[in-house]
């Protein structure tokens, strides 16, 4: 495990749009499993509505962010990843989490931040099928399955995937 405690500490981002579930099911099930959790948006203590009006309260700004304090990043689908893409602190945080091993977890359309942080050339990978071709042409290896787990990168494809993603996750984090 790339981490700098022995508890793991893993960064969620938010924004306005996020996919309900794909935020609040990985929160939970790391904390289940005993990891914290900090969840970033562009302002702290602002209340994110999800696509299906699910409220998420941003602990920190993600321009306050420092990479080495965190084991990892879950980047949640919906249409908030389309709005996130473009901040290039969130790209910078994304290229250096894959540059030190450690996990970089992407679910449906969360797989368009690590597109645009040019970090998924030669890496396989899933996602929504409506991001393929995205995928495909930032030079990743397509492969339709619940869960794919390419060293630290971890991705799935929606919300019926997340039991195999939480999975996903925690074989990272707790490898063995």
């Amino acid at each position: 495990m790339n981490s700098i405690s022995a508890v793991p500490h893993i960064l969620i981002f938010v924004e306005d749009d996020y996919e309900d579930l794909e935020l609040w099911y990985p929160k939970l099930r790391l904390l289940e499993a005993g990891v914290r959790v900090t969840i970033a948006g562009p302002k702290a203590g602002h209340r994110y509505v999800g696509k299906n009006g699910y409220p998420c309260v941003s602990d920190v700004t993600i321009a306050s962010l420092d990479s080495s304090a965190f084991t990892g990043v879950v980047c949640a689908g919906g249409w908030m990843p389309d709005k996130l893409r473009r901040d290039p602190r969130v790209l910078e945080l994304l290229r250096e989490f894959a540059a030190a091993g450690k996990l970089v977890a992407a679910i449906c359309h969360g797989g368009w931040m690590p597109i645009s942080a040019g970090i998924y050339r030669g890496v396989k990978v899933t996602g929504s099928p409506g991001i393929k071709d995205d995928l495909i042409n930032a030079g990743a290896l397509w492969s339709d399955e619940a869960v794919v787990v390419d060293r630290h990168f971890v991705s799935s494809r929606r919300p019926d995937d997340l039991p195999e993603f939480a999975r996903g996750m925690l074989s990272v984090l707790y490898p063995g």
